[in-house]
C-alpha cells in the first residue's frame, strides 16, 4: 500500500498548448450585437434587389 504522505505528481493539462486569447490581434473590433444588425441589413438588401423591377 502506498503512504498518504508519497505524492505522485500529475501532468500539467496545458503544457505546450497556445493561449490565443491573449495574444492581440489587428482588425476590427465587432460586436456580436454588429454582426446581427449587419447581417439582418444584407439579408433586407438581398430581398429587395431580388424583388424589386
Amino acid at each position: 500500500m502506498a503512504k498518504k504522505d508519497d505524492k505522485i505528481g500529475m501532468p500539467q493539462t496545458g503544457a505546450g498548448l497556445v493561449r490565443y486569447f491573449d495574444e492581440e490581434s489587428v482588425g476590427p473590433k465587432l460586436s456580436p450585437e454588429h454582426i446581427v444588425v449587419i447581417t439582418v441589413i444584407l439579408a433586407i438588401f438581398c430581398f429587395v434587389l431580388r424583388y424589386s423591377a
